[in-house]
C-alpha cells in the first residue's frame, strides 16, 4: 500500500510539474497530517507548527518545479518540513537543551534499536520526546513515528548516518531515563 501511495504522490508531481493545480493540491492534502504532526513534535506548539506547516507550502510550491525525482516527495517534504522547524528554533533560541556532550553525540548504538524498547512504549513515543532536543527529537520522531530507515532519517535532516545514529542512540539513552523514572 506504501508502494501505492509513493507512485499516486510521483505521478502528482509530475502532473503538478506540468501546471495541475489540481495535482499540486492532492499533493499538500497527502503530506498535510504527517508534517503537521512532525513540526509539532519538534517545535511543541501548534500555533507555530501551523504558521511552519504554510513555510513549508510556500517553498515546496515554489521549488516543486526542480524536484528530479518524483519518488523522493515525501523525503523532500519532510526535509523541508526540518529545515523550516529548526530556523524556527534558532530564531527562538529554544536550543538550550541542545546535545553538549560530544562523547554522547558519537556513541553508536551498541544493539539493533529497532529492539531497545516494547511496542506499548514507541506507542507513548509522541508523549515521551518532548523532554529531548530537537536534534535529536527528529531523528526519533523520523525514525519511529514516520518510520524512515536510518539513512532515510539523515538524508531528510541532511547530516550523515553515523550523526543520526548517534542521536538515536542519544535520544534513545534520554527516553530510557524517563522510562525508569517513570516506572519507579
Amino acid at each position: 500500500m506504501a508502494d501505492e501511495a509513493s507512485q499516486r504522490e510521483s505521478w502528482w508531481v509530475l502532473q503538478a510539474q506540468s501546471g495541475s493545480h489540481e495535482a499540486l493540491n492532492d499533493l499538500f492534502k497527502s503530506v498535510q497530517e504527517p508534517l503537521f504532526r512532525y513540526i509539532v513534535s519538534l517545535v511543541r506548539d501548534q500555533h507555530q507548527a501551523e504558521d511552519i506547516l504554510q513555510e513549508v507550502f510556500i517553498r515546496i510550491y515554489r521549488k516543486l518545479r526542480w524536484l528530479r525525482e518524483p519518488e523522493a516527495f515525501r523525503a523532500w517534504t519532510y526535509q523541508i518540513a526540518s529545515r523550516e522547524a529548526f530556523r524556527f528554533l534558532n530564531r527562538e533560541r529554544r536550543w538550550s537543551d541542545q546535545i553538549r556532550d560530544e562523547a554522547t553525540l558519537t556513541a553508536l548504538p551498541a544493539n539493533d534499536p529497532e529492539r531497545e524498547f516494547p511496542h506499548e512504549l514507541i506507542e507513548s513515543l509522541p508523549q515521551l520526546v518532548g523532554n529531548l532536543s530537537p536534534a535529536s527529537r527528529a531523528v526519533v520522531v523520523l525514525f519511529y513515528l514516520h518510520e524512515l530507515s536510518l539513512v532515510e532519517t539523515a538524508a531528510v535532516l541532511d547530516i550523515p548516518v553515523g550523526t543520526a545514529k548517534s542521536r538515536l542512540a542519544y535520544g534513545l539513552e534520554s527516553l530510557r531515563r524517563t522510562f525508569q523514572r517513570e516506572e519507579k
